[in-house]
């Protein structure tokens, strides 16, 4: 295995001149106007190696919305705040072979939600965070990141703006359904926290930050919640699609359909990308190309 913080940065323009040329085999998510404005051409990737050194190419200064991948942090904070132990009596940990938003999959389950990672497992966890209301719980989330990361997320309103406006059907179906057999407090609260925490935005290196407090040991972080995370993002984290990226990559990764795709490589160091062009599935197909021809160059997966 190849070092990360070997990495050159002609070897990372290569991959990335490869991966983008795939970008236009994808589609820019559309159901959220704000997203649809994103240029489909845009990639930027950032490396956090653990040894403190970063590698940074492409379009770094894009600020995007982390959507689903908040899903990872946010099962971190509750984790932490809460226990393993209570968090796992409302979702499961098991992959789901049925697309994010489905309420078929959440009604065959008897209303529990597969994993965290799903959109019903996470507007369950929405309902769970710390807070009296949507903006205390959102705001409390961020500051936790912001300080644990010394990251520098912010809440997107113009994005949030957009997403309320566009409300998914889905989401509120499945949040109906959540409530009618008493799985959430306040549906209302529930709907609006998550809405809220996936517009909070950052660049490229605010995610590759973020990835990487679940690489490195941290005062303030039990390692066993880490691993808990690495563990549900490595067999749920890119949706129907993450067995087969399990196999091609080999590593702890998390997609969003704002283009963020953050992978943790155990020991080594945090890897974000940004690249707004989604494949069916809704995962980013310019990171993903990025990240294969990484991870089997340097030999990255966990898999050894």
């Amino acid at each position: 295995m190849k070092r990360l913080d070997k990495l050159t940065t002609t070897e990372l323009s290569a991959w990335v001149e490869q991966a983008k040329t795939q970008a236009e085999r994808g589609q820019l998510a559309n159901r959220i106007p704000q997203l649809a404005l994103a240029n489909p051409d845009w990639f930027a990737v950032h490396i956090c190696c653990k040894s403190a050194q970063t590698i940074s190419f492409g379009d770094t200064a894009c600020v995007f919305p982390l959507m689903s991948v908040i899903k990872t942090f946010s099962l971190l904070y509750l984790l932490e705040h809460l226990g393993a132990e209570t968090v796992f009596e409302w979702v499961g940990v098991e992959p789901s072979e049925a697309p994010f938003n489905s309420l078929e999959q959440l009604i065959a389950d008897r209303g529990r939600p597969r994993n965290p990672m799903i959109n019903s497992g996470a507007i369950t966890l929405a309902d769970k965070l710390p807070g009296k209301d949507a903006s205390e719980r959102t705001l409390l989330l961020c500051q936790w990141l912001n300080e644990l990361a010394g990251c520098q997320l912010h809440l997107d309103e113009v994005m949030l703006t957009s997403v309320r406006l566009t409300r998914s059907t889905a989401n509120q179906a499945i949040a109906n359904y959540l409530s009618e057999i008493g799985h959430l407090e306040n549906i209302e609260i529930s709907l609006d926290t998550y809405e809220q925490i996936c517009s909070l935005s950052g660049r490229v290196e605010d995610l590759a930050l973020l990835g990487k407090l679940l690489v490195c040991e941290h005062h303030r972080l039990t390692p066993q919640n880490r691993r808990i995370v690495n563990a549900v993002m490595l067999t749920c984290g890119l949706y129907q699609a993450s067995a087969e990226f399990a196999v091609r990559i080999g590593l702890p990764m998390k997609s969003g359909i704002g283009g963020g795709l953050v992978a943790i490589v155990p020991g080594e160091g945090a890897i974000a990308c940004y690249s707004p062009a989604l494949d069916i599935v809704g995962n980013p197909i310019a990171g993903l190309v990025f990240m294969e021809a990484l991870s089997q160059k340097l030999e990255l997966s966990v898999f050894g």
